[in-house]
C-alpha cells in the first residue's frame, strides 16, 4: 500500500483520483452531519484518525514501489461508517505524503481508493455481516479490522497489476505475483491489527459506558 510518488502511469493516477473523489465528497457531507448532530463525536473522530495515522505510518519494505503496514481504518469504519473514513483517510494520506514522504501526491487517488475506501467498506460489510449473524462485538471487530486490512492490500495489488501487467500472463499473472509478495508481510500484520483494534474498541466502549454506544455514530450499531 502507499504506492510511491510517480510510480503509476499518468492515466492510471488520474483515473484513481476520479474514482476516489465521489466517495470523499459523500464522506464530507456525512461527517458534517454527524458533527452537527453529535458534537461530542469529535473525540472519537480524533481517536479514529490518530489510530489510522499511527498504524499506517509504520511501514516496512514490500512490493517494489509500495510498502506493507497496518492500516487502522477498520476502527473508524465501524464507529462512523465507511463514508467518513474516506475523508479521514484522505487527510491522513495527504499529511503522510507531505510530511513523511510516505506515498505521494500523484498517487494519492490510488492510495485513497485502497486504504480509505476499499478497506473501510470491506471492514464495515464484515462488521455488519458478523453482528447480524450474532457474533460478539470482539469477534466482529477483529475480523472487520483484519479482513479490511487485507482488502486494502488486495486492492493495491490489483492497482499495481493494472499498471504493470506481466509480459506473458497479463493482469492475472501480475496480480498473483503482487498479491503473493504482499501476503508474506500483510497476513501477520492484519492479525495483529485485528487484535489491537479490539483492545482500542474496548477502551473506547468502556469510556462510552456501554458496548454498543460507541457504534451508534455510524447509524448501524446493531
Amino acid at each position: 500500500m502507499h504506492i510511491m510518488e510517480g510510480f503509476l502511469p499518468v492515466g492510471h493516477a488520474v483515473g484513481w483520483f476520479a474514482a476516489s473523489a465521489p466517495f470523499v465528497a459523500v464522506g464530507a457531507v456525512r461527517m458534517k452531519r454527524i458533527l452537527q448532530e453529535r458534537p461530542e463525536a469529535r473525540l472519537n473522530l480524533a481517536a479514529a484518525g490518530a489510530f489510522a495515522f499511527v498504524l499506517s505510518a509504520l511501514k516496512m519494505p514490500s512490493v517494489t514501489g509500495s510498502c506493507s503496514h497496518p492500516t487502522g481504518t477498520g476502527l473508524g469504519a465501524i464507529i462512523f461508517g465507511p463514508s467518513v473514513m474516506a475523508v479521514l483517510g484522505t487527510i491522513i494520506l495527504l499529511f503522510q505524503a507531505l510530511l513523511l514522504a510516505h506515498g505521494g501526491l500523484t498517487t494519492l487517488g490510488a492510495n485513497v481508493f485502497s486504504m480509505a475506501i476499499a478497506g473501510p467498506w470491506a471492514s464495515y460489510a464484515i462488521w455488519k455481516l458478523l453482528r447480524g449473524a450474532g457474533a460478539s462485538i470482539a469477534i466482529a471487530v477483529f475480523f472487520a479490522a483484519a479482513l479490511g486490512d487485507l482488502a486494502t492490500y488486495a486492492t493495491t495489488a490489483a492497482q499495481l497489476a493494472l499498471a504493470y501487467p506481466d509480459a506473458e500472463s497479463g493482469f492475472a499473472g501480475s496480480l498473483i505475483k503482487f498479491g503473493g509478495i504482499f501476503a508474506v508481510t500483510q497476513i501477520p500484520l492484519a492479525i495483529a491489527e485485528g487484535l489491537l483494534t479490539v483492545v482500542v474498541m474496548n477502551a473506547l466502549s468502556g469510556r462510552a459506558g456501554q458496548a454498543d454506544e460507541i457504534t451508534v455514530l455510524s447509524g448501524e450499531a446493531r
